[in-house]
């Protein structure tokens, strides 16, 4: 068993949404980040926070050295959200809310008004390009609102940056090339920014790969260029999840555990959530254990809403439909990867779980200087 981090929702993604929030005057929608706190103490013209999706802190002590401009800037380490992926750690630093709240909780969510596990960026039924829906589901269902939107309200000046918003920028470089220019704009502002890597580079070649190194080491270069050509500029760089490398296995490949489930498992490879048949429930849970007991924590969805791993906030109305009876939890660096897919498809690294690699992640702060 690795080491394990359990989710604290007074230091995750969560609280940094609300940092910026109270410092625009706008309405917070949960606790700040002490660590932002004290940097927003000043007044800036601008105030950027890039999320790099993927680094992880032991992905930025693995591939950059100490005395670099990320380390050497590196403010505090704090945590991601549970789930530490993708859908769960980004909503939560656009909105500010923690899971529970949002209810995106993973890639592959069970929504009960379709009774249909979507693949929640695409709007797709599970496992295929088709749509779940002729409407977005989880925007429908599920919407929030960004910081964003939050701040403009405010009077304030706001902008998001990312790959899936237009224009579309392609790289971190022309990410950088806005934010340089808006940041050279008069007015107040808050800019977040979100790149794809190294999360997309840490799943196809693995942790301690070279081609993570280059990218660490450009995506470095890149940001502390920016830092240095703004003035009246507080640049955040963080992550919204770490990773881990991974061995797999696959769920169908196990017809006994198979059977006990209403429908495929949904969230993640590495926190699966069951819809257990009533009749199936004890042998369940005794198969599953005997097959992975050791690499897996299993238990039942009311201890962890007991324990508050998807937050302490007040639950969203669908919250509670979109889990089953029992969530599977790594402990270590197995998979369960919920078909067979192609080669291609089987990542070398993962994340999603409580692991400390995948919970840690950086917060880096370039101050450029106040008035």
């Amino acid at each position: 068993m690795r080491k394990l981090v359990w989710p604290d929702y007074k230091k995750c993604i969560a609280n940094l949404p609300n940092s910026i929030l109270k410092k625009f005057g706008a309405q917070t929608v949960g606790d700040t980040l002490p660590l932002l706190d004290k940097y927003l103490e000043k007044d800036y013209k601008n105030i950027v926070v890039i999320l790099l999706d993927g680094m992880g802190k032991a992905i930025l002590e693995g591939h950059l050295n100490e005395n670099g401009a990320f380390r050497s800037h590196l403010a505090g380490i704090y945590q991601s959200v549970f789930l530490s992926t993708t859908v769960a750690a980004t909503t939560s630093a656009m909105s500010g809310l923690q899971p529970c709240e949002h209810s995106w909780l993973g890639w592959d969510c069970y929504y009960p008004t379709v009774d249909k596990n979507i693949t929640v960026f695409f709007n797709f039924e599970q496992g295929t390009e088709v749509p779940a829906a002729d409407y977005n589901v989880p925007w429908t269902v599920t919407p929030y609102e960004n910081v964003v939107d939050k701040i403009k309200k405010t009077g304030n000046q706001a902008y998001l940056i990312a790959p899936f918003q237009e224009p579309h920028p392609q790289s971190l470089e022309e990410i950088c090339g806005m934010i340089k220019s808006l940041c050279h704009e008069p007015e107040k502002k808050y800019i977040y920014a979100y790149w794809n890597k190294p999360d997309g580079l840490l799943h196809r070649y693995g942790c301690t790969s070279k081609e993570v190194h280059e990218n660490m080491t450009e995506m470095e270069q890149i940001i502390s260029k920016l830092a240095d050509e703004t003035e009246d500029t507080l640049i955040v760089v963080t992550a919204d999840h770490g990773h881990i490398d991974n061995d797999f296995v696959i769920w169908q490949d196990y017809p006994k555990l198979c059977d006990c489930l209403v429908r495929l498992p949904s969230l993640e490879p590495r926190v699966l959530n069951f819809f257990v048949k009533e009749d199936k429930k004890e042998f369940f849970e005794k198969e599953f254990n005997r097959e992975f007991g050791d690499r897996f924590l299993l238990m039942t969805v009311e201890d962890a809403i007991e324990r508050n791993l998807f937050g302490t906030g007040r639950h969203h109305e669908q919250f509670r439909g979109m889990l089953g009876d029992y969530l599977a939890i790594a402990t270590d660096n197995l998979t369960i990867y919920f078909n067979h897919e192609t080669p291609e498809e089987l990542w070398v690294s993962m994340h999603g779980s409580v692991t400390e690699d995948e919970m840690l992640i950086p917060l880096i702060v370039f101050d450029g200087g106040s008035k």
